[in-house]
């Protein structure tokens, strides 16, 4: 189980790192106001609208289609440093890992909680005076 987990967490973290860092380009083809085509890192096809009215021997007078692009910019520093941290950041993270490592590591017996205490004097036999016994 504990290999498992650790798998997918890798795998989680190593594919966050890889869509963190990766610039997207989105470029969209709009006609009349819809969107007729969306395409990532490459162009988007057009409708062939203006290459109809073209070959039909007629001038568009507005266009009617208009391509838009955005560019999604990933990171290009990854490379984190202590000294980037400020004082209080610092603190946590040291006392946060502390108190996480103590929590798995082992005890070298377990802690009996009444060590420090004698058991009562008993005075008399209580099972003999009430006359009871374990048969």
């Amino acid at each position: 189980m504990k290999s498992i987990f650790r798998n997918i967490t890798s795998t989680f973290l190593a594919l966050m790192v890889l869509f963190s860092t990766v610039s997207w380009t989105v470029d969209k083809h709009l006609c009349m106001g819809r969107v007729m085509d969306i395409s990532f890192f490459a162009h988007a096809e057009d409708c062939g609208m203006e290459e109809a009215a073209t070959a039909m021997g007629e001038e568009l007078e507005i266009p009617c289609c208009d391509d838009e692009s955005f560019t999604l910019q990933g990171q290009d520093d990854l490379k984190l440093s202590w000294n980037d941290l400020d004082l209080e950041q610092q603190t946590f993270l040291v006392t946060f890992a502390q108190s996480y490592l103590d929590l798995y590591t082992p005890l070298e017996e377990l802690p009996v909680p009444n060590e420090k205490y004698p058991p009562p004097i008993l005075v008399r036999d209580v099972q003999v005076l009430d006359q009871v016994f374990l048969i």
